[in-house]
C-alpha cells in the first residue's frame, strides 16, 4: 500500500468508528465487491448498457480485471491515485471498477473540469496517473498532457483512448476468466474514490470518500428508493458525480442486480427515446434539466410511463417547478437535498403531494445527527431556519490535504459546515431556505437571493431566474436579476411591480435586469453564478 495515500486524510475518530462497526453500518468490504457479488449470483444477466453495446454482470467484472492488470503491469501500485476523467459510456463503469480492482484510487473529475482543474487535483492528491479519452478524435487531451507535464512532474502514466497518438493504452481484450489476477489487499478504513466539490467559487476541494462509508451511502440509498433487480437505472448527469454515481445511481442499482443505461446527451428528445426502449424505472436531473423534461412532454410523443422514480436535486428545485414536473411525470417526482461530502435528504415514495413540493426530504439514516444553528452556533427551535450542520457514518471528517480550510468548514466536534440554510419540520423533513453565503448585502440589510428568485418564478413568463449582487460603493451592494424569458420578456419596473403585488417589500425589489438566452452552469449543472455580469 502506498502510505502517502492517508497523508492530509481524516478518519473517523476510533470512537465514532467502533460505534458505526456495532450497528452494523460498516460491511468492511472492498467497494467493488458490489460487481462481483452480482456476478457470481447473476452472471449472465445485463448489468450496463450505453447505445452501442451490453454487458453482462461476469464479463463486466472479467473486463474489468483485464484492465486492471494492465494498470499493474504499467507498475501502478495500491494507493496511487489516479485522476478519472470518462464521458457516459459503457467503458465508464469497466474502467472505474478496474481502477477499484487494481487498488487504485480515482479523483472522480467531470467532463466539463479543464486544464487548470485536472493539474490541481494531480498536485493536491499526488496523482500518478490521468485516464480520460479524446473520443471526438481532436488533439484536444494530448494538448492537455503536455500543458500538465510542464506543470507538475508527478503524472507518470497518460491514458488517452480515442486517437493513435503516442500514449499508454488501455488494455481492451476481455479475458476469459481471471484466477491467476492477485487482488490487492484493501482497507476499507481508507480512501476507496475521491469526488470534487461543486462550489461555484475557487477550485474544487477533494471529498474522500472510504469504502465503510460509500458502500453505507450506497446501500442506504437503493433501500431509500427501494430499488431492486427489475429496475432500470438511466444515467443523463456527469456519471462521475455523486447524484448519478450513488445515490443511488449507478452503484445502487448494480448493488442490487439491475441495470444501468448511459445516456450521451440530456436532451429529452434523446432520453425519452431511451427510457421507452429500455423501459427506464429511474434516473436523476438537476432542476434546470427537469423543467424542460417536463415541459417535453407537452409536445414529444414518446412513451415514458415506465418512469417511476424521477430524483431532482444539485439545487433546491422552487415549488412552481416541482408542481409542473410532478404534473408530467404523475407520482414519480422525488426531492433530493445532498452534498458529495455525505448527508442525503430524500422525500419519501408515497409522500403526500405536499410534502413533495414543498420539502426536500429527510436525512436517509436513523445516524445522521443534524444541527441547525444561528450565526453564533446556538441551535435553533424547531421551524426556524439556520446553518446546518452534519455529522454521521457517511459524511467526511476533513477534505483532503486542506487543512487550513478545514479549520473552518468543520467544529471542534467534528460537524461539517454545509454552508446551507435550512429548516427543520416538527416531522424532521428539511426545507432548503438558502446558502448562507448566496445573499445581497444592501445598506446594512441581508437579503436571500432564494426568496426573490422563489417569488420571480412564479410568473408565468419567467423560465429561470438568477438573482446576483452588482458592486455599489455607495450601499454595498445592489440586486440583480438575470432571467431568461420563456415567452414575452418583461422590462424591470413590469418585475417590480409583480414581486410588489406578491407582497415583496421594496428593499428586496431587482434594480438592475439581464435578459439572458441561458443562465451559466457549473460542471455538475449548477447556475454559476459568478459567470453572470451585467453589462
Amino acid at each position: 500500500m502506498n502510505n502517502d495515500l492517508l497523508e492530509g486524510f481524516a478518519p473517523h475518530p476510533q470512537l465514532q468508528d467502533h460505534h458505526y462497526q456495532q450497528q452494523g453500518l460498516w460491511l468492511n468490504q472492498p467497494l467493488w465487491t458490489i460487481l462481483e457479488e452480482r456476478a457470481q449470483k447473476m452472471p449472465d444477466h445485463i448489468a450496463v448498457i450505453d447505445e452501442e453495446t451490453s454487458i453482462s454482470y461476469k464479463n463486466l467484472l472479467l473486463a474489468s480485471d483485464q484492465i486492471a492488470l494492465g494498470f499493474i503491469n504499467d507498475g501502478l501500485k495500491p494507493g496511487d491515485r489516479v485522476v478519472f476523467q470518462w464521458p457516459n459510456d459503457l467503458d465508464f463503469a469497466k474502467i472505474f471498477f478496474a481502477i477499484l480492482r487494481a487498488g487504485l484510487v480515482p479523483i472522480m473529475a467531470l467532463p466539463a473540469h479543464g486544464f487548470h482543474e485536472i493539474v490541481h487535483f494531480i498536485q493536491t492528491s499526488g496523482a500518478k496517473a490521468y485516464i480520460t479519452t479524446d473520443s471526438n478524435g481532436s488533439q484536444e487531451r494530448l494538448q492537455t498532457k503536455e500543458s500538465i507535464q510542464n506543470k507538475t512532474s508527478l503524472l507518470e502514466r497518460f491514458y488517452c483512448c480515442g486517437d493513435t497518438s503516442s500514449h499508454h493504452s488501455l488494455p481492451k481484450e476481455e479475458i476469459k476468466n481471471s484466477h491467476f489476477f492477485s487482488l490487492p489487499a484493501i482497507n476499507p478504513h481508507h480512501p476507496a474514490l475521491f469526488l470534487v466539490s461543486g462550489g461555484t467559487t475557487g477550485l474544487p476541494k477533494l471529498i474522500p470518500r472510504t469504502h465503510n462509508d460509500y458502500h453505507y451511502n450506497i446501500k442506504c440509498s437503493a433501500n431509500t428508493c427501494q430499488l431492486n433487480q427489475e429496475d432500470t437505472y438511466l444515467v443523463v448527469l456527469p456519471a462521475a458525480h455523486n447524484f448519478p454515481l450513488a445515490c443511488p445511481g449507478i452503484l445502487g442499482t448494480l448493488s442490487v442486480g439491475g441495470r444501468v443505461v448511459f445516456a450521451s446527451q440530456s436532451s429529452p428528445d434523446h432520453c425519452f427515446q431511451l427510457i421507452e426502449k429500455h423501459q427506464v424505472t429511474a434516473t436523476a436531473l438537476v432542476p434546470a434539466l427537469a423543467q424542460v423534461w417536463a415541459m417535453a412532454t407537452q409536445w414529444e410523443p414518446t412513451d415514458v410511463s415506465s418512469l417511476n422514480l424521477l430524483q431532482v436535486g444539485g439545487s433546491k428545485l422552487s415549488t412552481t417547478d416541482a408542481k409542473k414536473v410532478l404534473a408530467a411525470f404523475p407520482g414519480a417526482l422525488q426531492q433530493v437535498f445532498g452534498m458529495a461530502e455525505g448527508l442525503l435528504c430524500y422525500t419519501h415514495l408515497g409522500d403526500h403531494e405536499e410534502k413533495i413540493i414543498h420539502t426536500q426530504g429527510y436525512p436517509m439514516s436513523l445516524f445522521d445527527e443534524v444541527r441547525i444553528v444561528d450565526p453564533l452556533g446556538k441551535e435553533v427551535p424547531v421551524g426556524t431556519d439556520g446553518e446546518l450542520l452534519v455529522r454521521g457514518p457517511y459524511t467526511l471528517r476533513g477534505y483532503y490535504r486542506a487543512e487550513s480550510h478545514n479549520k473552518l468548514a468543520f467544529t471542534k466536534d467534528g460537524f461539517y459546515r454545509s454552508g446551507d440554510r435550512v429548516c427543520q419540520q416538527p416531522d424532521g423533513s428539511l426545507i432548503v431556505t438558502g446558502r448562507i453565503k448566496d445573499v445581497i448585502n444592501r445598506a446594512g440589510e441581508t437579503i436571500a437571493t432564494d426568496e426573490i428568485e422563489e417569488m420571480l418564478l412564479t410568473h408565468p413568463s419567467i423560465g429561470q431566474v438568477a438573482i446576483v449582487p452588482i458592486p455599489d460603493k455607495d450601499i454595498g451592494e445592489r440586486i440583480g436579476a438575470a432571467i431568461v424569458f420563456n415567452t414575452k420578456s418583461l422590462e424591470l419596473l413590469e418585475l417590480r411591480e409583480y414581486l410588489i403585488s406578491k407582497g415583496v417589500t421594496s428593499y428586496k425589489l431587482p434594480e438592475r435586469l439581464q435578459i439572458m438566452k441561458t443562465l451559466p452552469l457549473t460542471a455538475v449543472g449548477k447556475i454559476d453564478k459568478k459567470c453572470i455580469s451585467f453589462s
